[in-house]
Parts: C-alpha cells; sequence; structure tokens
C-alpha cells in the first residue's frame, strides 16, 4: 500500500506531494481510519478557494482500503470525499502528517511554510463550519477593459479540470491560460530567486505587466489591473479587477472566486482577508496580448 499526500497550501506555486509506503503508510491510513459519521452543518467542508491551507489530498496507489475511497480530504479534524463525511479516527491527524516527524518532512519545505501550514491547521479546526451568507454581486460596468468574470469558463472540475487544476493565481491575473501552473518570469527565462515582493515583481516586469504603483485602485485607460501580495518565504498569490470594479482571484488549483477569506466581496485587495500573504506588493496592469507567461 502506498499513498500520494498533497498538501493544498499554496496559490502561486504548485502544491508540494509526498509518496509514502509501508509501514507509515499504514499507520497515517490507521489514523485516518472514519468514525463518527458528521451531520448536518458539521458535514459540510469549508470553502476550498481561500488563501492558505485548504487540507491534505490523499490518494490510495491501489486497492483502496475499506470504508475510504480511492481520492479524499482530510480539513479541520474532518474527512470528506465520496460518500465520506467522517470524523477521523485520530482528530489530530493533520498535525501527525504535518509534524517534524510526518510525512511532510519529505517535501522538505522548510521551517517557515511549515510553521505557518500549523498555525493554519489550528486556525481550520475552529472553522465555523457554516455557508457564506450569500452576497449581491454588482453588475454594473465601471472597468471596461477588463476581462469578464466567467468562473464557469475556469471552473471545470465536473468535466475533469483542465483549466481548473492547471491553472494558478497568475494564469487567472493575466487571464492567459497555459495548463503549466505559470510562474512568474519563467515565460521571460528568468523566474524569480525568491518569494519577496520584489524579487516576484521584478519576474513579473520580465514577463511584461507594468508595474502600476500609483494606480491606487483604479481601473487602467488599456488593458487591466492586477494586484500581487505575497506570504514571505511561504507562497505569492494575484487578484484581477473586473469590469464591475470588484476584485476576483483563483487561489492555485481551486476555483474562481469573488470573494475573501471572510466570505466577503473584494473591493480593494489592500484590505481584503488575506490570510497568510500579508504583503500586498503592487497593483500591474495587464495589457492584452503583451504577456508571455509559462
Amino acid at each position: 500500500m502506498a499513498l500520494r499526500i498533497t498538501f493544498d497550501m499554496f496559490s502561486g506555486r504548485p502544491n508540494p506531494s509526498v509518496i509514502i509506503e509501508g509501514h507509515e503508510a499504514k499507520e497515517v491510513l490507521a489514523r485516518l481510519k472514519p468514525g463518527k459519521r458528521l451531520e448536518g452543518k458539521e458535514a459540510a467542508p469549508p470553502p476550498e478557494s481561500i488563501l492558505g491551507y485548504r487540507g491534505l489530498r490523499i490518494e490510495q496507489l491501489g486497492r483502496p482500503v475499506k470504508g475510504l475511497p480511492s481520492t479524499f480530504r482530510v480539513v479541520g479534524g474532518r474527512l470528506h470525499g465520496a460518500k465520506l463525511a467522517h470524523r477521523p479516527a485520530d482528530a489530530f491527524v493533520e498535525d501527525f502528517v504535518c509534524g517534524s516527524t510526518g510525512p511532510i518532512r519529505l517535501a522538505q519545505l522548510g521551517r517557515e511554510p511549515i510553521d505557518l501550514l500549523q498555525k493554519d491547521i489550528e486556525r481550520l479546526r475552529e472553522w465555523p463550519w457554516t455557508k457564506w451568507p450569500p452576497v449581491r454581486w454588482p453588475i454594473r460596468p465601471k472597468c471596461t477593459c477588463a476581462p469578464l468574470y466567467e468562473p464557469d469558463w475556469w471552473n471545470d472540475a465536473a468535466a475533469g479540470g483542465a483549466r481548473q487544476y492547471s491553472n494558478n493565481c497568475y494564469n487567472y491575473g493575466t487571464n492567459y491560460r497555459t495548463d503549466t501552473f505559470a510562474q512568474p518570469g519563467y515565460g521571460s527565462g528568468q523566474m524569480y530567486g525568491a518569494i519577496t515582493c520584489a524579487e516576484v515583481l521584478a519576474a513579473a516586469i520580465r514577463d511584461d505587466l507594468i508595474n502600476s504603483p500609483k494606480a491606487n485602485n483604479h481601473c487602467p485607460k488599456e488593458g487591466h489591473l492586477v494586484a500581487l501580495v505575497v506570504g514571505p518565504g511561504w507562497d505569492f498569490h494575484w487578484y484581477r479587477k473586473g469590469r464591475n470594479g470588484y476584485w476576483t482571484h483563483k487561489p492555485g488549483g481551486t476555483a474562481v472566486t469573488n470573494l475573501d477569506n471572510s466570505g466577503q466581496l473584494i473591493s480593494d485587495p489592500r484590505t481584503a482577508d488575506r490570510g497568510n500573504y500579508t504583503d500586498f506588493c503592487s497593483f500591474m496592469v495587464v495589457m492584452h496580448g503583451h504577456t508571455k507567461i509559462r
């Protein structure tokens, strides 16, 4: 028996994953054994399209053990998957997997990302487990050059997920599908060297995005406005301003959303709930047809 564990935690960078086998895989599966069935509001998982840690994706590489589907998620001390909405036998299995001696050690992430990950695990354990209330989505055009907000075009998980899973926040921000989880600077031959505002911003400029720090949330006359934020040493993330003046984004391989981490519409990414992405770097302008991302 072997397990692939994917740590769903990044937006711009590819999520890390590890494969464990033998005794280690058996121990994790024992901790994941379904216990009490979740009912009512408890059975609803938290929204996947948030910034930061979104749970562990578990894939059984071989014949699945009884009671667990071949692929499922564990998040906030809960199991979710096909016909699966239960507490695990070990309520703290995520802490074990992401602890210093757990499988995450094989991903070689470094201390800072793991520290932030462990804080997010605790945060999701206290998630209110209720659906966000519906919010009114303004439709009056304000930024006529901005791309249309078409979440169904990007959110194709039900049809296999070629667009959703293979394109990240940078793809969505620039409105350019590459199916490569595009990285700033890679298309122009020199990717960022560190997860800092200065490095990622410079890489995006090499991709022909225009740095516009004085944009102050105003639509450009040509092209469309995006915003770069960074969780130092963790990850980067991009937002894009829409035709109605509000912002949308795509956290990694999750679905496109028009809400922040508190379930609120985003009128300004500088004041939105961004989780661990604490550094607002700059506004930038994407000139349509000019970018060269990969």
